[in-house]
């Protein structure tokens, strides 16, 4: 079997972890072509970690080069969608990191769009560029791989065999990603993150329960969709004081820091996401389900395959316990393989093997389509404080 080329577009944290999950693919041959970004500094020590073989500036240089079959988005937000339709027209198959796109701004819009621009209006502009991104992903004869790592974490892959198995009807679901903020300076800022605390790490969960109820219908031979969104959003850290503010690295400018959304099936069940940037303490990474003849708990993090007690941090530079966890001091609970038990690496496993056997991955076009649709679905509903409907 040849191998598969890939570029990767962007050499922060996502790429890290999409570069962990390649470590781990076996029967698939990767070539770690080029990686592209706007710092050399950046690039170069990229280059040197991950074995790329060259780095660039230029986005079309990946483009261009005959030798890379994958585009690997793991940029902003914000310029996802062209970089989608330029690597569909140049004939590579994509890869895209959550969210698929966003609504960043149109010329004219008020300042800060995020408390400016009406959340109805921003939902309209979305669903007309998605249905774009749609329209192109069916036409390029490539294969759109949305690489949301819900999906293919142990936890929820075994959640999804029981539900087969046991032809489980789902009552109620919920899910929840919290942390302490984000480390990216554009994370409060709704002109390149496309929202804050429910797009940035909602996304996750939302997706991981509409995978999880299609495949409750496919396995009873039928569709069910969303019928019905309803939300309330919040920014909450900003009411603190400097002093009160100094454990919390969430810094909202015209986006929410706390959200929920409930979802309500065709079928009348329900489902419910929390997303917050106000949990101390590390990451906690969750889906609940509720079925008919099971209750499954699939808890990514944090985890308790390890716990530590440590009196100091002597040494532990270059050791990883939690993300956003601020010290390894005292009782903590450390990630173990962390690569695996939140699917990375069955991720980019399953994408090599789409590729290199021309078949649909689990995490697709509909999924990344459906996730972002409802996210403003959700904001429209918390704006207007009404249902939408859809």
């Amino acid at each position: 079997m040849r191998e598969i080329g890939i570029g990767m577009v962007g050499a922060g944290r996502g790429a890290e972890l999409h570069m962990a999950g390649y470590d781990r693919v076996y029967g698939v041959a990767v070539r770690r072509r080029a990686i592209c970004g706007h710092t050399p500094e950046r690039l170069r020590s990229a280059q040197k970690r991950f074995g790329f073989e060259y780095t660039t500036l230029e986005f079309e240089d990946l483009l261009r080069d005959p030798k890379i079959d994958v585009i690997d988005i793991c940029t902003p937000p914000y310029v996802h969608r062209e970089q989608i339709e330029k690597a569909l027209a140049a004939g590579k198959h994509v890869i895209c990191e959550k969210p698929l796109t966003g609504y960043f701004g149109r010329p004219g819009d008020p300042q800060p769009i995020g408390d400016a621009v009406s959340k109805q209006k921003m939902y309209a502009a979305l669903l007309a560029d998605i249905e774009g991104l749609k329209t192109a992903v069916a036409a390029a004869g490539v294969r759109f791989m949305y690489a949301e790592n819900y999906i293919y974490a142990p936890a929820i892959q075994k959640a999804g065999d029981i539900l087969r198995a046991k032809k489980s009807r789902i009552l109620y679901m919920k899910g929840e990603e919290s942390l302490q903020g984000s480390s990216s300076a554009l994370a409060g800022d709704w002109r390149k993150s496309g929202g804050g605390s429910l797009i940035r790490v909602g996304a996750h969960p939302l997706a991981a329960i509409l995978w999880l109820k299609r495949t409750e219908a496919r396995t009873h031979g039928e569709i069910i969709r969303v019928k019905s969104v309803s939300a309330e959003t919040g920014r909450v850290t900003s009411r603190l004081t400097a002093y009160e503010h100094r454990h919390i690295a969430a810094r909202p400018r015209d986006v929410e820091d706390i959200s929920t959304v409930t979802l309500t099936f065709s079928d009348g069940t329900q489902a419910v996401i929390h997303a917050t940037d106000v949990l101390l303490g590390g990451s906690r990474n969750a889906v609940q389900i509720y079925a008919n003849d099971a209750v499954i708990d699939c808890n990514l993090t944090l985890t308790d395959h390890m716990r530590t007690y440590l009196l100091d941090e002597d040494g532990m530079d270059g050791v990883s316990f939690s993300e956003m966890l601020p010290v390894k001091t005292g009782w903590n609970r450390p990630f173990v393989e962390d690569e695996i038990l939140r699917g990375y690496t069955n991720e980019m496993q399953d994408f090599m093997e789409c590729v290199a056997y021309d078949r649909a991955p689990r995490s697709d076009f509909e999924l990344a389509y459906d996730t972002v649709r409802l996210i403003y679905a959700a904001y429209a509903a918390a704006e207007t404080g009404e249902r939408i409907n859809l």
